[in-house]
């Protein structure tokens, strides 16, 4: 597949310009024509005019699907056939890559394909959790409610990331701001007091000597830190995503102060909202765990959902599972079993989901208010470090001076 860059008049007789994809130009051509468009010049799209989409992370957020399923249910509700609500939707997006994705799928679905069968076609873009409710949906008839409770799924899910999120603002900035502080002190202020010192010809202080030293190598070889630090970040970024380092960080990340209850908390919320969600629209138990585990983000919590997937299939009930892989809090393992006796399970999964989301954000709340007056010592802390480093030798040499 070729990318091409097309100049086009719309039925309204307006111009368009854009990039399409296609096996070679007379296919692009064609494609064009169906959507009604009238091709004037159609020409292999090059460095400068190929659509570039550089993401980092997920290439659709939560709240875009969030949306995009809010706006999809009421759609359908107004009696809209299911391609011209796809339609719709891909033209007010503004995400590249989520446009493209329901343009594929509104050709798909034209083709005669299922909208579930469709949206597998971009994994990257829906994730199976939708793509399989979707299937249900179509099955049962009930569309609507699957967009709904996928609506209020994402919604959730967002709410709870973005708290998680804003936890972290706080310790990223007071890294940022020391890093900061302290090459400025070492590259500006430092090199003022070498000269004085020099002319002092005293012994300096151990403290004063180390930050001179510092200064000394950041200015001369800075290069050396940067390829460190750059080196570091690679390593680790390389063997995070490795299956060892997956279980390294997951481990690290549960057992970090504060934050791993807060990670616990997260996983707990995320594994009762996904797995509610599923099982409330009819999809098998074991099947639900297999989409609930690959959604987790924890690898610790994925291996323990399969194996608990495993353990249900040879007749052990989840409440127990999930109790054996130690992972969980006690809460969780017991409104299970509540959901199991009373044949509620769903319901069980719901309650344990706003729980948890709500000790998130209390959670989160707490520990940014926590956080300010700590990021005041810490900043103080450094500070008072580095004036200390550059007015010991003058306090020591004025009190040389008074002893003469």
């Amino acid at each position: 597949m070729g990318q091409y860059t097309y100049v086009a008049i719309t039925p309204q007789g307006k111009e368009k310009k854009g990039n399409i994809e296609a096996a070679d130009e007379a296919k692009a051509k064609m494609l064009l024509k169906r959507d009604g468009l009238l091709p004037i010049s159609i020409i292999p799209a090059g460095a400068l005019t190929r659509d570039i989409n550089i993401s980092f992370g997920a290439l659709v957020k939560p709240r875009e699907l969030a949306v995009f399923c809010r706006q999809f249910q009421s759609i359908l509700n107004a009696g809209v056939t299911i391609i011209d609500a796809l339609k719709m939707l891909a033209e007010q997006t503004e995400n590249k890559a989520f446009k493209k994705a329901l343009i594929e799928t509104v050709t798909a679905v034209g083709q005669g394909e299922t909208l579930g069968d469709a949206m597998r076609q971009n994994p990257k873009i829906f994730p199976d959790i939708l793509i399989n409710l979707v299937d249900a949906g179509e099955a049962s008839g009930s569309m609507d409610k699957v967009f709904a409770r996928m609506a209020t799924h994402f919604e959730k899910s967002a709410r709870t990331k973005a708290l998680v999120k804003k936890a972290m603002v706080y310790p990223t900035v007071l890294i940022v701001v020391a890093v900061v502080v302290i090459i400025v002190m070492s590259v500006v202020v430092f090199p003022q007091f070498a000269n004085m010192f020099a002319d002092m010809g005293s012994d300096l202080p151990g403290i004063t000597k180390v930050v001179m030293a510092f200064s000394d190598f950041l200015i001369h070889r800075w290069y050396v830190l940067l390829g460190a630090v750059v080196f570091i970040l690679l390593s680790v970024r390389f063997f995070a995503a490795t299956d060892a380092g997956k279980h390294v960080f997951g481990r690290l990340s549960l057992r970090i102060p504060v934050f791993g209850k807060m990670n616990v908390k997260n996983a707990s919320a995320m594994f009762s909202r996904t797995l509610g969600t599923l099982i409330s629209s009819g999809m098998q138990l074991s099947e639900s765990l297999t989409i609930t585990a690959h959604s987790m983000g924890n690898v610790l919590f994925k291996d323990a959902l399969l194996e608990a997937k495993f353990e249900v299939e040879q007749g052990i009930s989840l409440s127990k599972a999930v109790r054996e892989c130690g992972l969980f809090p006690p809460m969780v393992c017991q409104m299970l079993y509540i959901g199991e006796e009373t044949g509620n399970i769903e319901e069980m999964l719901t309650k344990v989901a706003e729980y948890y989301e709500e000790e998130v954000e209390i959670q989160t709340q707490s520990l940014s208010a926590a956080m300010e007056p700590l990021i005041i010592v810490v900043m103080g802390g450094i500070v008072a470090f580095l004036v200390l480093a550059m007015y010991m030798p003058m306090i020591d040499m004025y009190s040389n001076m008074d002893n003469l």
